[in-house]
């Protein structure tokens, strides 16, 4: 299968690459030229890429496959709330040529916060970037998939490592995160068994609270510990469910539990 993936960052550069090694002809986007060996050597086809918000680059070449994954930041802090959606609007607008079916890496925080579990036909928060682009893609003739992952931790991504030392309130606050290993398995999944024109949450089934993710993690590294203070009042949380996900594609979680992830 040729498959092309917009944006090989922390990601999307591992996806190829398993992708590649399963026999897979992939095409993957970076917006540095020193990325292209990176890929190069990872058995991706690099292409330099950029949308600012319009594209600049070789698109052409990106859009030469039967499956695009859609996988870059909305960088909404430094470019404000409309620079993604403009990004996917500007690529929309360039693939009247595509023939094939995407995949959208969307994210958990979609969701507002309600203090319950919430699956994949609870409320959206309409305001966010995300939930334009899911939208914009909906609304396209493409067949799509959106895959709303939770909080992506595994090799340098650890979670504790940003809160050393530091006054932490929200520590009986459950998670919402996810094994990288456990993204590319399930897009993987996906790829294999055809699923299109879904929304799945992908997060880990177990949701520990933070005080016991990031104290594992301080005893594991030998860091100092966050300092916990009891909030004056409740701080608001969710917990998304991903049973639609493993129940529908059968899939099992590599990492089901954050407290364990290696």
């Amino acid at each position: 299968m040729n498959v092309s993936i917009l944006g090989c960052g922390w990601l999307g550069l591992p996806l190829g690459k398993a992708l590649a090694e399963q026999g897979h002809t992939v095409i993957g986007t970076t917006t540095s030229e020193a990325k292209l060996t990176l890929l190069a050597q990872a058995g991706i086809q690099p292409v330099l890429l950029n949308f600012n918000p319009e594209p600049t680059g070789d698109l052409a070449a990106l859009l030469n496959a039967e499956v695009l994954i859609i996988s870059i930041p909305p960088r909404a802090s430094s470019q404000g709330d409309d620079f993604h959606p403009q990004q996917i609007r500007q690529l929309l607008h360039q693939m009247t040529d595509f023939r094939g079916k995407l995949i959208y890496i969307s994210s958990t925080s979609v969701y507002p916060e309600t203090s319950t579990e919430l699956d994949e036909y609870g409320p959206t928060l309409e305001n966010h970037p995300l939930v334009t682009v899911e939208h914009l893609l909906q609304e396209s003739t493409f067949p799509l998939t959106v895959l709303r992952c939770g909080g992506l931790m595994g090799y340098d991504r650890i979670a504790g490592k940003y809160f050393i030392g530091k006054t932490v309130d929200t520590g009986d606050v459950p998670v919402n995160f996810v094994h990288r290993d456990d993204v590319i398995g399930i897009i993987e999944t996906l790829l294999q068994q055809d699923v299109w024109n879904e929304t799945f949450n992908v997060v880990a089934p177990e949701h520990p609270v933070r005080r016991a993710i990031y104290e594992r993690n301080a005893e594991q590294h030998g860091w100092a510990p966050p300092i916990f203070k009891t909030p004056e009042a409740p701080v608001p949380f969710k917990v998304i469910s991903s049973e639609k996900l493993i129940t529908q594609l059968a899939y099992t979680f590599q990492y089901p539990d954050p407290l364990a992830f290696p």
